[in-house]
């Protein structure tokens, strides 16, 4: 009975490691996470925010394999907090208990986790925090379709473009569309290596690019460079302007373009990845001959 009631008071990554097999599987936790949201079934709770702690705890189904260091392999700590974020603002609710269970159903959507502990406390309501804590499984999960990623408009700039006076004024009318922004480069003006290797001139190409799109980023103080599929998605639910480094999508994923010459066609295959409303082309280049979105020049 004394274990029982530590556990019952303990952090839920306490409870959860005591409700673990022998082989324990490996965890994510998320602790002390704080928001402000309007909630509760008393009238003097409403119209008025109160500070929510969440702590919340989640074993992870073993994968095959390892997944290395790939951030795109595993599950995003980002994850956790959109599935906060995303049900704090879909309705406003009375109870803690509906919001952890539609919280955990969320989280349980994603492919790794397997079970979710979750606390959600009341800091505000009284002397001390008044809370509850749930436990759910991936087996008495309802079935919950996870956020969606906006489609993002991808536009190409090329290298005068990169170095107009007019950049900031231009990327303002992109930021202006209702969709976020995916800026994509190609290759630099400088000259690059040589080898007559194809796989290795493709890497060279790409890493090329990928100094470009640093030197777009350093023109303009809301951009950022990223690499991943899971930085991208992230981006565009936040709705930030960004610029792609194409080295790793490229590199990882079957039947992308076999060339880093072809910055336009790098833009097109991207655009078709992230099922973009369009592609914008900046600059007297080629339009791709194939893209899976709607091509226009700027």
């Amino acid at each position: 009975m004394t274990d029982e009631i530590h556990q019952a008071f303990a952090h839920p990554e306490a409870r959860a490691a005591a409700m673990a097999p022998a082989n324990p599987p490996d965890r994510l936790s998320l602790r002390d996470h704080i928001v402000a949201a309007d909630i509760g079934a008393f009238q003097q709770e409403r119209g008025q925010e109160q500070r929510l702690r969440f702590n919340v705890v989640v074993e992870l189904a073993r994968g095959g394999g390892d997944a290395g260091d790939d951030v795109d392999q595993i599950l995003s700590y980002d994850r956790l907090t959109e599935a906060i974020a995303a049900e704090l603002a879909a309705e406003r609710l009375n109870l803690l208990e509906t919001l952890a269970e539609n919280i955990a159903a969320r989280i349980l959507a994603e492919p790794q986790p397997c079970r979710v502990f979750l606390r959600i406390e009341k800091l505000d309501r009284g002397p001390g925090a008044l809370g509850v804590e749930i436990v759910r499984s991936r087996a008495e999960a309802a079935p919950v379709t996870a956020a969606e990623v906006p489609h993002p408009v991808v536009a190409y700039l090329d290298n005068a473009t990169i170095a107009a006076p007019d950049l900031s004024a231009r990327l303002d009318r992109l930021a202006a569309t209702a969709a976020p922004v995916v800026l994509a480069v190609g290759l630099p003006d400088t000259t690059r290596p040589a080898t007559g290797d194809g796989p290795c001139q493709t890497r060279i190409d790409l890493l090329a690019i990928e100094q470009n799109a640093w030197v777009l980023a350093s023109r303009d103080p809301r951009l950022n460079v990223v690499a991943t599929r899971t930085e991208l998605d992230w981006a565009m639910k936040q709705g930030n302007m960004v610029v792609w480094a194409p080295s790793k999508l490229v590199l990882d994923t079957p039947g992308a373009p076999g060339s880093g010459e072809d910055g336009v066609a790098l833009a097109a295959w991207l655009a078709g990845e992230l099922a973009a409303l369009r592609l914008v082309v900046h600059g007297p280049v080629s339009l791709p001959a194939a893209c899976r979105v709607p091509v226009e020049p700027a």
